[in-house]
């Protein structure tokens, strides 16, 4: 192989790295939540989506009384940082749990958002989904403390 073949490889072999990475960064932005608000819709447990690199759950739900049930999509960090973090499993929340969810909305206005906290209506607890404060490091050393 020339020496002129090699730097060609080269330079299209690391063009074509940083071109797949692209997508990979964009993906874990957060930027698509509205944190500065808080929405909270009251429903019914449609799936649970323990699943690597994001959990979902989706909720069939309204905002405000009298509405029409919707489904939405609330997106929360990894199944590690949630159990490590915030006292969730994977058994916590159900499909047919009431619940009562505040999240950050989609800034598009679409049905979804961040999930802030989840209130299972049946027993009264709450478990917390903070994107932002589970992905930081050392996490399980502040919640020890």
């Amino acid at each position: 192989m020339t020496l002129k073949l090699k730097k060609i490889l080269s330079i299209a072999t690391v063009a074509a790295g940083v071109i797949s990475i692209t997508p990979v960064m964009a993906h874990h932005s957060t930027t698509m939540f509205d944190k500065d608000k808080v929405s909270t819709i009251t429903g019914v447990v449609k799936e649970v989506q323990w699943t690597n690199p994001h959990v979902a759950i989706f909720v069939e739900g309204t905002i405000k009384d009298g509405d029409t049930p919707s489904l939405w999509l609330m997106e929360m960090t990894s199944p590690g940082n949630l159990t490590r973090g915030g006292g969730w499993s994977r058994n916590v929340v159900k499909v047919g749990d009431k619940a009562v969810v505040d999240f950050s909305p989609l800034r598009n206005g679409g049905k979804g958002g961040a999930l802030k906290k989840i209130t299972l209506v049946d027993t009264g607890k709450f478990y917390t989904a903070d994107i932002r404060a589970q992905e930081r490091a050392n996490l399980e050393e502040t919640v020890q403390k």
